[in-house]
């Protein structure tokens, strides 16, 4: 037969300590209890509880019930914690990096308000220091430059409308990147249609409004987050009281049954005349 064959003394003392608190709990003596709901007893306690002292009783739920609230104390401290790094470090660190994006786009659409496109015709665009006022011949000026290129580097070509124009080969994508360069950079995929490329161009300008608003959107909502995340972060901990309350019964209880122990001792330890059976059979 296994050495495990049998429960050790202590486990059954632990098994009774756990199967003790379900009892008082009111819960279905199973043989598993989270450990929250697991109260330790000494062995005077139990057979303190064994007798039915109310005492026992309180102590045993008290010891339950503080224990779940440090529960959700330490769960609403690390809530804190975490939302102390988003107040003070993530959320002001987007906002600020929004703000200068807001500005930038600003520049960029005044930018293009400077240097708008005719009503008619084609504005033109600056190539390799080569106007070009033909769109079909800007067109073929963009895949030339694009079909040159023999190392993946970002590459100065010229400029449309006020903006600066850098081209850049992805080898991983296998893509050719424009990029307008103004108080932002605005970055265009170029691809094989002569024409396609020079709508795709005009296109990243005319949308710079929508881009600036969407961004306005994005920060608003983001200041929005900082302000509920500092309000949550400053909320106390909603059973503190309670918490309080409970911890301080608890050491009366626990001062009270210490003193309860303490006074059984002494009687135990009482010469075998002193205790009170013997003066009752004295007296008759």
């Amino acid at each position: 037969m296994g050495s495990n064959a049998y429960p050790l003394p202590e486990q059954l003392v632990e098994n009774k300590q756990r199967f003790i608190a379900q009892i008082m709990t009111s819960k279905s003596p199973v043989r598993v209890a989270d450990d929250i709901d697991e109260t330790a007893l000494s062995y005077s306690e139990i057979k303190a509880l064994a007798t039915g002292n109310p005492l026992i009783i309180e102590k045993c739920n008290l010891d339950m019930e503080v224990g779940k609230l440090n529960v959700l104390k330490a769960s609403h401290m690390s809530q804190k914690y975490a939302l102390e790094e988003l107040v003070y470090r993530r959320y002001p660190e987007d906002i600020k990096g929004m703000q200068e994006r807001v500005k930038g786009y600003e520049q960029d659409i005044q930018t293009a308000e400077q240097h708008p496109k005719p009503a008619e015709g084609y504005v033109g665009i600056e190539i390799q220091g080569q106007r070009y006022t033909e769109k079909e011949a800007a067109g073929h000026a963009v895949l030339d430059v694009c079909t040159h290129m023999t190392e993946p580097k970002v590459t100065d070509i010229g400029c449309y409308r006020g903006f600066g124009m850098d081209v850049e080969f992805d080898a991983r994508s296998n893509n050719y990147f424009l990029d307008l360069k103004g108080a932002l950079s605005h970055q265009v995929t170029l691809g094989v249609d002569v024409l396609g490329n020079l709508t795709r161009i005009d296109n990243a300008v005319e949308g710079l409004e929508d881009k600036l608003e969407h961004l306005k959107g994005s920060l608003a909502e983001t200041e929005k987050q900082l302000a509920n995340a500092r309000e949550e972060m400053n909320a106390p901990f909603a059973k503190e009281e309670e918490l309080a309350e409970k911890t301080a019964r608890l050491k009366e209880l626990n001062i009270l049954l210490n003193m309860d122990e303490h006074d059984r001792t002494l009687m135990d330890d009482a010469p075998e005349e002193e205790k009170p059976g013997r003066c009752r059979e004295r007296e008759r």
